[in-house]
């Protein structure tokens, strides 16, 4: 008996790290669908283990990615303080368990728990480079609006086509963005803007990754001309050139872009780690449109908007 003794206590030692070495299942990248009664967000959340204790950073249904406060597990629960209490709002947190593959729960904000969460494990969208791509077809054909459609407030839209171009003439705030009747998985995009002194605009990729067109004053590099908005301000140490036409070539696989505007390569095969603010939905896995924001401020004019897919 005392070898068979033995031999359990040498399994239980080798045991004993492997389950405190369990993976935490609400590590990683998650897409999520926040519901209240007074409508419903399109967010994400991220959690990583950084010295032993959990960190993370969430994108809200606007604005830019923000970290967390805090992460605990409790139980089969991990209570996320999103927001902490301040002269604009009480303590935002989160009670959500998973399976590993969903998660669901429930946004407590201050003493109102009316807010749900579900969501899904974010896709790693990890794919090669395309061999060859077809050849630039364009998306305005210079008369019209034909294959686009006003999203997000239509009726206040400012959208139309002029002189070959798509033009939101709109000198003040608010209006309407709007997006490709199509939808394209991994393209090239070519596309030139002129946006105007303190314009804002942006050009979601599949409707979903924002590259910041225009200026949000000049404060937050991740928030001004060629951002990928809130996560990566742009190399190359270009200036905005506001009042000028710019251009911008974007290949986009999977979630990794590349960005050469004007000439200059101001993204290098950056992987976005997930969606940005103000986006049509959260299914990062399937095809998407090409989406421009025009529900910002000043006459943002595009021209030769084309595009390439991967050959078959």
């Amino acid at each position: 008996m005392k070898p068979f003794c033995a031999l359990l206590a040498v399994a239980a030692t080798l045991m004993g790290p492997a389950r405190s070495q369990t993976r935490n299942p609400f590590l990683g990248r998650w897409d999520l669908v926040v519901t209240s009664p007074r409508g419903t967000a399109n967010q994400w959340m991220e959690i990583v283990e950084k010295d032993g204790k959990l960190d993370g950073r969430v994108q809200p249904g606007g604005g830019a990615v923000r970290p967390i406060v805090a992460a605990q597990l409790e139980g089969s629960h991990l209570i996320v303080t999103v927001s902490a209490a301040n002269d604009r709002g009480p303590e935002v947190t989160w009670d959500v368990t998973t399976n590993g593959t969903t998660i669901t729960g429930t946004q407590k904000r201050g003493e109102s728990s009316d807010t749900r969460i579900a969501g899904v494990r974010a896709p790693e969208l990890k794919r090669p480079m395309p061999k060859a791509w077809t050849n630039p077809e364009p998306l305005l054909n210079g008369k019209d609006l034909t294959g686009w459609e006003v999203v997000g407030n239509p009726a206040n839209s400012h959208w139309l086509s002029r002189d070959g171009e798509l033009v939101n003439d709109n000198p003040g705030h608010g209006g309407a963005n709007i997006k490709t009747t199509r939808k394209f998985d991994d393209f090239k995009l070519h596309i030139e803007v002129l946006c105007p002194e303190h314009g804002n605009s942006g050009i979601y990729l599949r409707g979903r990754y924002e590259i910041q067109v225009g200026t949000e004053g000049g404060a937050t590099p991740s928030h001004e001309m060629g951002a990928v908005y809130g996560y990566k301000a742009p190399d190359g140490n270009l200036p905005n050139n506001l009042g000028a036409w710019s251009t911008f070539d974007i290949t986009f696989v999977g979630r990794t872009v590349t960005v050469i505007r004007d000439g200059v390569k101001i993204h290098d095969n950056y992987e976005i780690p997930g969606i940005t603010g103000g986006v049509l939905d959260v299914n990062e896995g399937e095809p998407g449109p090409f989406y421009l924001q025009g529900d910002h401020q000043g006459v943002i004019r595009f021209r030769n908007i084309m595009v390439s897919v991967p050959k078959s």
